[in-house]
């Protein structure tokens, strides 16, 4: 019994030379079919819910997470290129028909095959951590937003900072150093939103 399991792996061992090439065709499938996938569904996540989700952040947040996500689906895009050329191959100009010309051939596209695939999986997973990345800024930076700039005019002058609190009795921004100002109602004469204080008098 042990020594006709022995024959039959050692055949199995034998004929795994003219299967390798197949296998790798149909494992380079598989990886195409995930990859354009995650690309398809990448490019519909930007194209539906990118701007209205990235327009809240600052200018800064919303380059990096930009090209974060075009930096990922550029990789997903190779990515699945890769996985393509491995599952279907190059277009060859002659038929190899000798049979040391078809074995060397073989070799060589298998090398290829596994190349492009070990491609293919680094840019899947380059691709998938910038879209991490994109997520993280965007969450992290909306987050952590600041209160609007406001411009307030006065009776006796222009104020600018954050606006605090607004409400029947009084508004509050929080001007430089974390200093605090209350003004009543009653001396606010107009609130206009400001891009920046630095310029305010």
């Amino acid at each position: 019994m042990s020594t006709r399991s022995d024959r039959r792996w050692a055949e199995l061992a034998r004929e795994l030379e003219f299967t390798r090439l197949p296998e790798l065709r149909r494992q380079a499938e598989g990886w195409r079919t995930g990859l354009t996938g995650l690309t398809s569904l990448l490019a519909v996540l930007l194209l539906l819910k990118g701007r209205d989700n990235l327009n809240d952040l600052p200018g800064w947040a919303r380059g990096t997470a930009v090209g974060l996500l075009v930096a990922a689906f550029l990789l997903l895009i190779t990515g699945s290129l890769l996985a393509a050329r491995a599952a279907h191959g190059a277009p060859e100009r002659e038929i190899l028909l000798g049979g040391q010309t078809l074995r060397r051939w073989t070799e060589r596209e298998v090398d290829r095959v596994r190349r492009a695939l070990a491609w293919a999986f680094l840019c899947c997973v380059l691709g998938m951590i910038s879209v991490v990345g994109a997520l993280l800024v965007a969450w992290v930076t909306t987050g952590a937003s600041a209160a609007p700039l406001v411009d307030v005019k006065t009776g006796t002058g222009t104020v600018c900072g954050e606006l605090i609190l607004v409400n029947r009795q009084q508004l509050t921004i929080s001007m430089e150093q974390d200093v605090e100002v209350s003004l009543p109602r009653t001396s606010v004469v107009s609130v206009k939103p400001a891009e920046t204080c630095d310029a305010a008098p």
